[in-house]
């Protein structure tokens, strides 16, 4: 027994934000400023999973200059709503050094996940790291020294989900952004 409601109740009692025309119109609207941005540069092409695989796949798509590859899997939520201390699943095998990263997640919400990759992609050599993300929440809590350089969406500062962010690790596959509403 959960004590949350199912997906599809989940879905249903939900505000849809964005549809995918909109989150796709966002993410070409992304690869074109970063291929303006990158002037020809080949960059390290860094997902964040598990949240950002949908959103890396169709950004990747959507850049047009060559790109290298390569994943993290850092977490703090574990399947629920709320975030804990960061847990590092899979560091990067590429080598860092000297080189730009696109660091592509689904979200920067109070950045602590987001910090920290970053972090150790300086200090790992990297020449500089900038973020991309599909959502960004507007609130006040954010860590004092991350923003995104790139963002797709803004959201409300509620708790998101589709489009590659979990509902209780379901609804990733879903074509579209939703809010769970405040009283939910």
């Amino acid at each position: 027994m959960t004590d949350h409601p199912p997906l599809a109740e989940a879905v249903r009692s939900a505000d849809c934000l964005f549809d995918q025309a909109a989150l796709s119109a966002a993410i070409e609207r992304l690869g074109i400023a970063i291929t303006s941005d990158l002037h020809g540069e080949v960059p390290v092409f860094l997902t964040v999973m598990n949240g950002a695989l949908i959103f890396a796949g169709a950004l990747s798509l959507a850049v047009s200059t060559d790109l290298e590859f390569d994943y993290v899997h850092a977490t703090r939520y574990r399947g629920g709503t709320r975030g804990h201390d960061l847990l590092w699943l899979k560091q990067p095998r590429l080598s860092l050094q000297g080189r730009t990263v696109l660091l592509v997640d689904d979200i920067l919400d109070e950045g602590y996940t987001l910090k920290a990759i970053r972090d150790f992609c300086l200090d790992q050599g990297a020449k500089r790291v900038l973020i991309v993300v599909l959502c960004e929440k507007k609130h006040g809590r954010c860590v004092s020294d991350l923003s995104a350089d790139y963002v797709g969406v803004e959201v409300p500062d509620r708790y998101v989900f589709g489009y590659g962010m979990d509902y209780y690790e379901q609804g990733r596959n879903l074509p579209a952004i939703y809010a769970l509403r405040n009283d939910a």
